[in-house]
């Protein structure tokens, strides 16, 4: 019996050392991928740019008109890119992971319209600055969070009734943001409205630095709150046996990723779909049995990085990177529920 058990315990260490190893060269490749896609949105433009143009600015190598293209003008809009779909990334995978269900996602179960509530409030009745934007999205995330929370609450918190609950809270505050719009000023409903689309177009190197670094002390978190997270995903009764308190781990964890997504939604507006989609790439690439933090994360940063680029460049007039998001992510998601179906039929 010992043998036998032991043969099943370096059975198990030697596949879980290949998942890890898989996870690390996924995790290299994405990032090279990330870098390279950098590159490029670096050096497209109405002023061409070489690689080699690119680095040098970026390594000090260079002054005058490229480096101030590279890095006055490209890079923060760039930075923004791979910090905030990094962002939505882990957001969705918390979501995800908590709630056991692939459709977990800040959109869909109504907290990323809680937030934009929060900020519509500041843009259209007090007008306030980019500070008063972040506190307004992350306190209408968190209390839209809180609401779904308790009225999906019976003796415990189910995924898929939080689900269910989140997407008629979505509804009605969709239905709230529009009535906001319709009885604002004309400039200030125009630019809500914009806004709304989610884009990129108006983020500065402050609204960067202050949201990477939020984001920073979050995704930190994050990281270590991952071994709740991937007990959680055994269940609550064996979340629960492992000394796991359920319902305050799961609160913590939304109120995490609700931080994330607000972070995001005041500096750019809401980016739809990453959240949704990156985790389950991620998942895909790595094939790991839990979804994990870190591929999550590199994968929320190349779809956010590349789709800003097609936004900028492919149609003749640039689009809002929230477009090309949900024409990406709509699909994706008509064959995940298509999927779901069929497992369960």
């Amino acid at each position: 019996m010992d043998f036998g058990r032991r043969v099943l315990v370096l059975r198990h260490r030697r596949v879980a050392v290949r998942f890890e190893r898989r996870s690390v060269v996924v995790c290299a490749v994405l990032a090279l991928a990330v870098a390279c896609m950098a590159v490029l949105a670096l050096m497209t433009g109405s002023y061409q740019l070489t690689p080699g143009e690119v680095i040098s600015a970026l390594t000090g190598g260079t002054t005058g008109l490229v480096h101030d293209i590279v890095v006055e003008w490209r890079l923060p809009r760039v930075a923004a890119a791979v910090v905030f779909g990094a962002a939505l990334g882990v957001s969705g995978a918390v979501f995800q992971s908590t709630l056991r269900n692939p459709l977990a996602d800040p959109g869909i179960i109504g907290l990323a319209d809680g937030s934009y509530t929060g900020a519509l409030i500041v843009i259209l009745l007090i007008n306030g600055t980019y500070w008063q934007l972040v506190g307004g999205a992350l306190i209408g995330g968190i209390a839209t969070a809180l609401a779904v929370y308790l009225l999906a609450y019976r003796r415990g918190v189910q995924g898929f009734r939080l689900i269910i609950v989140g997407i008629g809270i979505s509804a009605m505050l969709g239905s709230l943001n529009v009535w906001l719009i319709l009885n604002a000023e004309l400039d200030r409903a125009m630019a809500a409205a914009a806004w709304r689309a989610g884009s990129l177009n108006g983020v500065s190197s402050v609204q960067v630095v202050f949201g990477g670094t939020c984001i920073a002390v979050l995704l930190l978190l994050a990281a270590m709150s991952g071994r709740s997270m991937r007990q959680l995903e055994l269940g609550d009764d064996a979340a629960a046996a492992q000394g796991v308190r359920v319902s305050a781990a799961r609160l913590g964890l939304i109120v995490l990723g609700v931080a994330l997504t607000a972070t995001v939604t005041a500096a750019s507006g809401p980016i739809a779909f990453i959240s949704l989609v990156a985790p389950q790439i991620a998942r895909r690439l790595t094939r790991s049995a839990g979804i994990t933090l870190a591929p999550a994360a590199l994968v929320g940063a190349l779809l956010c990085l590349t789709a800003d680029y097609l936004a900028q460049h492919v149609a003749p007039t640039p689009l809002p990177v929230g477009i090309i998001t949900v024409m990406l992510g709509g699909g994706y998601l008509g064959w995940l529920l298509i999927t779901e179906a069929r497992r369960h039929l």
